[in-house]
C-alpha cells in the first residue's frame, strides 16, 4: 500500500517543480508516516491474532488482495471451479462437470456446467434466512433401470423424465425471503416465524425442479440456530439428515436452567424432558419420507412417530456426515460450544452424549453450555479449579437417556479442545491425489477455513496418527498441534466437501462464494 502511495506522491512532485525541495521533504515525511502506520496496523493484526504466524488463521491483506488457499503438500494445488456465488452452503453432482449448488440466504438452487452458472436457476425458494436458517442441504438420487431380456433391474438410467430426484433441506419462510426477524439468535419476533425446517423431494425436469413433495416437517421456532443441515443418501438408498438441538444458550439464556427451552428433551439426554421432536440427532427416512421398516435396518430407537426416524441422538449440532465406502459405517462431525468439536463413528442408536457430555468431558454447570466468546471466556475445556483434562470415564453414563437400551454412548474418535466449527467430512474413494490419500478422510472447518486429513486403521474403526498425536485430542490451534492433520488452509469458511465424478475433491467456500477443486500440480484441466 505504501509503495503505491509513494509512487502517486512522486508523480505529484514532478508536476509541481517550483518548490520541489520543500515538497520533497514534506512528502518524504508523509511517506514515512504512512509506512509507520502500515507497520503498526500489521503489528496489531499479529497481536490480536487476526494475522498470527503461530496459528492458521486466514485474512485478506491490508492491500485488499485476497490470498489463495494453500495446500501443504507441495505437489497439490487448489484451483477455482466457479466464483460469484452468494453464500453457498452445499453442492451435489448431477454428472461430470455438472453440479447443483445452494445459496443460503437467497434460496436459489443453481446449476453449474463446465464452470458456468446456468440461467435461469433450477429453483428459487422462499426461505427464512436469519442466523443459521436458510437453504442448507442437498442430495441427488438417480432412479436407474437396466433392461435384461424383457425385464428391468436397477442399473441403467431410463427415459423416464423423473429419473433424477433432488432432495432439499431448508427453512421455509411464511412469506418472502428473510421476513423472519430475530433480534437475538434464540428469539424471533412473533408473526415472522417460518413454516418449519423442511425436507422436500423434487423431480429434475427440463432444467427445473418440479413436483415438490414434503418428506419431513421439523420445528423451526423459537430460535434461529443449531439446525444442522447435512443431507446424504446412504448405501441403503435412504436419506440421512443432521439436525441440531435448536438452542445455543447464547445471551445468557440458560442461566436459569433449560427447563423452558427446547434443550429440555430426551434427545438431549434429559431423562424427564419432552419427547424427541426431530431435533438434536441424525434422522433416517426413505426417499418417500417414511420410517425405514425393512429387516434388521428397521427403526432404531422406537417405532412411534418421529422417534422411529432417529438414527442417532445427543448431538449438539452437526454439519457433516458421510459413509465410509469400504466399511459401510456412517461418520459425523459435531460442534461443541467453546470446546469439544468431534469426529464420531456413528453406529445405529449412537448417543453422542450432549448435553451431559461434550468431547470426553462432563457438562457440570450451565456456563459450559455457552458458545465461544461469552463470559466466562471458556476456550477449551478445563476442569474447574484443577486446570486439567478429565475423561468421560468420570461421567455417570447411567445418567444418559438410552431409550430402553436401544441407544448407546461412545467416545469420539477425535476431538478439538479449542473449537474450530467443524463442518463437512468426506471419505476419499479415489487415487487421483496419489496412493497417500486414497480411502482417507478429509474434514473441514468454518472458523479458520482449514482442511484436515486423516488416515484410518486397517479395520476402519479408528483414526491413526503414528506417534504424532497420542490422545486423540488437538489441544490448541498452534502449528505444532495442527501439523499432523492439517492438509490445507486459506479457504475462509468451508461448508461442504464433495468427491466429483472425476475423482477430485471439491471444496465449497461460504464466505468467498467460490468452489475449489483439489488437484495435483501437473493436472492442467479447464474448470469443471
Amino acid at each position: 500500500m505504501y509503495r503505491l502511495l509513494s509512487l502517486q506522491l512522486n508523480l505529484f512532485m514532478i508536476q509541481m517543480p517550483i518548490k520541489k525541495d520543500i515538497l520533497s521533504f514534506g512528502f518524504l515525511s508523509l511517506t514515512l508516516l504512512i509506512c509507520g502506520v502500515s507497520a503498526v496496523i500489521g503489528m496489531l493484526f499479529i497481536i490480536t491474532g487476526i494475522w498470527n504466524d503461530n496459528t492458521f488463521v486466514t485474512a485478506t491483506s491490508i492491500t485488499g488482495v485476497e490470498m489463495l488457499p494453500d495446500i501443504l503438500d507441495e505437489g497439490i494445488d487448489a484451483t477455482v471451479v466457479v466464483e460469484g456465488l452468494e453464500r453457498p452452503t452445499s453442492m451435489a453432482f448431477l454428472g461430470p462437470n455438472d453440479f447443483i449448488v445452494l445459496e443460503k440466504k437467497s434460496g436459489i438452487v443453481k446449476r453449474i456446467v463446465n464452470g458456468n452458472i446456468l440461467e435461469p436457476p433450477l429453483l428459487d425458494l422462499k426461505v427464512a434466512n436469519e442466523k443459521e436458517r436458510g437453504l442448507l442441504g442437498v442430495a441427488i438420487s438417480k432412479m436407474v433401470t437396466q433392461t435384461v431380456g424383457n425385464s428391468q433391474s436397477d442399473n441403467k438410467e431410463p427415459s423416464n423424465p423423473h429419473s433424477t430426484r433432488v432432495f432439499l433441506y431448508y427453512t421455509e419462510s411464511s412469506g418472502e425471503d428473510g421476513i423472519d426477524d430475530c433480534p437475538t439468535i434464540n428469539y424471533c419476533a412473533e408473526g415472522t416465524e417460518p413454516k418449519g425446517n423442511r425436507l422436500y423431494r423434487y423431480d429434475l425436469e427440463q432444467d427445473r425442479l418440479v413436483n415438490p413433495k414434503l418428506l419431513l416437517d421439523l420445528p423451526a421456532n423459537p430460535g434461529a440456530d443449531h439446525l444442522g443441515g447435512s443431507l446424504i443418501i446412504g448405501p441403503d438408498s435412504n436419506l440421512y439428515l443432521t439436525t441440531g438441538d435448536g438452542h445455543s444458550c447464547s445471551y445468557n439464556s440458560c442461566d436459569e436452567g433449560i427447563e423452558e427451552t427446547v434443550l429440555n428433551s430426551q434427545s438431549a439426554n434429559v431423562d424427564d424432558g419432552h419427547a424427541p421432536d426431530g431435533r438434536g440427532g441424525i434422522l433416517r427416512v426413505t426417499q418417500d419420507g417414511e420410517q425405514v421398516t425393512e429387516g434388521d435396518k428397521r427403526w432404531v430407537l422406537g417405532d412411534v412417530g418421529i422417534l422411529g426416524k432417529y438414527y442417532a441422538y445427543g448431538i449438539r449440532n452437526s454439519y457433516g456426515i458421510d459413509f465410509d465406502h469400504l466399511s459401510g459405517k456412517l461418520w459425523d462431525t459435531e460442534n461443541g460450544p467453546s470446546f469439544g468439536d468431534e469426529i464420531n463413528m456413528v453406529e445405529p442408536g449412537f448417543n453422542s452424549g450432549w448435553l451431559k457430555i461434550q468431547g470426553i468431558w462432563p457438562i457440570y454447570n450451565h456456563t459450559l453450555l455457552y458458545p465461544q466468546g461469552l463470559t466466562p471466556p471458556y476456550r477449551g475445556y478445563f476442569e474447574s479449579g484443577d486446570n486439567k483434562f478429565i475423561s468421560s470415564s468420570k461421567v455417570d453414563l447411567e445418567d444418559l437417556v438410552d431409550f430402553q437400551g436401544r441407544g448407546k454412548y461412545s467416545d469420539p474418535e477425535f476431538i478439538w479442545n479449542m473449537t474450530v466449527g467443524l463442518t463437512a467430512l468426506k471419505f476419499f474413494d479415489s487415487d487421483k491425489l496419489g496412493e497417500e490419500y486414497k480411502d482417507d478422510l478429509f474434514v473441514a472447518d468454518s472458523n479458520n477455513g482449514n482442511l484436515y486429513h486423516f488416515d484410518l486403521s486397517v479395520n476402519r474403526t479408528t483414526l491413526e496418527f503414528g506417534n504424532s498425536i497420542t490422545d486423540r485430542i488437538v489441544h490448541s490451534l498452534d502449528k505444532e498441534e495442527l501439523g499432523p492433520i492439517l492438509f490445507g488452509h486459506g479457504f475462509d469458511s468451508i461448508t461442504d466437501l464433495e468427491l466429483g465424478p472425476d475423482g477430485y475433491l471439491y471444496v465449497v467456500s461460504h464466505k468467498q462464494g467460490k468452489i475449489f477443486k483439489i488437484v495435483p500440480d501437473d493436472v492442467k484441466e479447464s474448470p469443471t
